[in-house]
C-alpha cells in the first residue's frame, strides 16, 4: 500500500539537503527513446528485472498503461527576485517496483541497500530521465519551459518503498507573471505519478504572495469527450501518446 499524505510530508524532512549548488544552464535535448536507456546500456548491463522493465519502455500502444506507480509531491519555489527558483520534488514508488529495483541494485545480496548502492540508484535516475526533463512539465503563458539536470537524487528505501528527492531549476528564467503551470507526469503512461491531495502540490516563498494558486484535475471521461477527434489523430500519429497525455494530468496553475 502506497504511504498516507502524513507519511508523504513526514518524507519532507529529507528536503533540507536538497540546496543545489549553481550548475550550468544547459539542458540536453529530449530524445524520443525508452526511458533509462542510455543508463541501463552503460552501467545496468547485469542486472535482471529492472533491466526489462525499462527495455520494455519502447512505444507500444498496447503497452501505453502505467507499469509504475509513483506518489509525489511538488514544491514550487519562488526566488527573492519575484522568479521561480527551483522544483522540489518527492517520490514515493510502489512495493513491486521498489522490490525489483533492490534486486537489481543489492550488490552485497543482505536484501537491503546501502549507502554505496542507494547513492548508485540515484545515479543512474539522474542520467537515464535527463532527456525526459525528469517528468517536469512547466509552461509561462504556454510556453514549454526545460528544466536543468539536478545536482544528485538523493535515494532511501524505507518500510519496503523507495523514496526519491531531488531538485531542478528552470533553464531560462521563469518570472511570476501571466499564467504558470507546473506538471510530474510521464508522457509515455509507462509511470502513473500521483499527487494524493491538492496539498501534495504547494507554493513555497513571498513571491506567490499576489498570484492564485489552483489545482486542475482533468476529468477523464470529459476530455475524451472533448478531444474525441483529436484523440483519435494522435492514436494514429503518435502512438507513444507524448503528445496527448498531457491533457490528462493533474497540473499547479499560478497565475499573477
Amino acid at each position: 500500500m502506497l504511504g498516507s499524505r502524513s507519511t508523504l510530508e513526514s518524507d519532507l524532512i529529507h528536503l533540507a539537503a536538497l540546496r543545489p549548488v549553481p550548475i550550468p544552464s544547459h539542458s540536453p535535448a529530449r530524445k524520443h527513446q525508452p526511458i533509462w536507456d542510455r543508463a541501463v546500456t552503460r552501467s545496468m548491463k547485469k542486472s535482471t528485472f529492472l533491466t526489462a522493465a525499462l527495455i520494455s519502455l519502447a512505444p507500444v500502444t498496447a503497452m501505453a498503461h502505467p507499469h509504475i506507480f509513483v506518489e509525489a509531491r511538488l514544491e514550487v519555489v519562488a526566488a527573492p527576485d519575484g522568479s521561480i527558483q527551483e522544483l522540489r520534488n518527492v517520490w514515493r514508488f510502489d512495493e513491486v517496483f521498489s522490490s525489483s529495483v533492490v534486486m537489481d541494485f543489492d550488490k552485497n545480496t543482505d536484501l537491503k541497500l546501502e549507502p554505496n548502492e542507494l547513492a548508485e540508484v540515484g545515479k543512474t535516475v539522474r542520467e537515464s530521465l535527463s532527456d525526459y526533463d525528469y517528468y517536469m512539465n512547466l509552461t509561462i503563458d504556454g510556453k514549454n519551459v526545460t528544466v536543468q539536470k539536478p545536482d544528485i537524487i538523493h535515494v532511501d528505501y524505507k518500510e519496503g518503498q523507495l523514496l526519491m528527492f531531488f531538485a531542478v531549476k528552470p533553464t531560462e528564467k521563469m518570472p511570476l507573471k501571466g499564467k504558470l503551470t507546473f506538471g510530474v507526469y510521464d508522457p509515455t503512461l509507462y509511470t502513473s505519478i500521483d499527487f494524493p491531495t491538492d496539498k501534495e502540490l504547494a507554493t513555497v516563498g513571498d513571491g506567490f504572495k499576489n498570484c492564485k494558486h489552483d489545482v486542475l484535475r482533468p476529468d477523464a471521461d470529459q476530455v475524451i469527450s472533448q478531444n474525441k477527434q483529436s484523440l483519435t489523430d494522435a492514436f494514429f500519429n503518435d502512438p507513444t501518446g507524448t503528445n496527448m497525455s498531457k491533457l490528462f494530468a493533474t497540473k499547479l496553475e499560478v497565475s499573477c
